[in-house]
């Protein structure tokens, strides 16, 4: 599928799941504004990278758990790429926190995963809408994952709050039906990102490739192809793809077979 021409925001666009979406993008034919808070570095190489694939790139600072640096930030996007067609939340925070130790799940660490992974993303399409209804409509992805699933993950915070996004996705692509604006979410299981706190660790990593139905975990750019896809994809909305390799859809499989 082709975004050709399309200008798409992702979040936290510098490193991991959010550089593979950028180059995607890129490679699709989109143009891409790439945020970040504090990894100016790591979002120029992401701007590198996707104009090494075709793309037009613009970095953006801005922290988006702040609704006026969030507004100003789509604004800008808006006005110096010439509109705005697509959303992408990725951007996320979380610790490790082992779930059985409940009172190590502090006020703080709560605070600041829901204000990252569930407000942040409500605030960037809030912002988004007017600049997508100026184009005719648009699409969102928003980042969830299988912790929203199955409960598990760094922290039981993390996992609350990649469950309510996943709710948040419905009731969006509900209201914003009417304006042609679809959202989507897609749900990556287990995979090396540099993300999680080093709670993914190389060993957590094997153990799960061990269970996983087609043998390995998933890589961030098969994320980022799941993303181009429902961006694309003019007649899906409300939907999560799941992108694990069938752990979530069809249970653990048998090591020793």
């Amino acid at each position: 599928m082709t975004l050709e021409g399309k200008v798409v925001l992702v979040t936290g666009g510098a490193t991991g799941i959010g550089r593979a979406t950028v180059i995607a993008l890129a490679r699709a034919g989109a143009h891409v504004a790439i945020n970040y808070s504090k990894s100016a570095a790591e979002a120029e190489e992401s701007a590198r990278l996707a104009a090494q694939a075709g793309g037009r790139a613009l970095t953006v600072q801005a922290d988006v758990t702040l609704d006026a640096q969030v507004r100003a930030m789509m604004s800008r996007v808006a006005r110096e790429m010439g509109g705005l067609d697509g959303l992408v939340n990725n951007a996320g925070w979380t610790a490790r926190v082992p779930h059985r130790q409940l009172d190590d799940l502090t006020d703080e660490i709560w605070d600041r995963v829901f204000a990252t992974n569930l407000r942040a993303p409500f605030y960037c399409v809030r912002a988004a809408v007017p600049h997508l209804e100026k184009r005719g409509g648009g699409a969102v992805v928003n980042i969830t994952s299988v912790a929203g699933f199955t409960g598990t993950g760094s922290s039981m915070a993390y996992a609350a709050s990649k469950a309510g996004l996943t709710a948040l996705t419905k009731s969006l692509a509900r209201v914003l039906a009417p304006s042609k604006i679809r959202v989507n979410a897609v749900a990556p299981g287990l995979l090396r990102t540099g993300f999680g706190d080093g709670f993914i660790t190389d060993e957590l990593l094997d153990q799960a490739a061990q269970v996983t139905p087609i043998g390995r975990t998933p890589t961030a750019e098969e994320v980022a192809d799941a993303v181009v896809f429902l961006l694309a994809h003019p007649a899906m909305t409300g939907y999560t793809s799941v992108v694990d390799g069938g752990l979530c859809a069809l249970g653990p499989t048998d090591p020793r077979r």
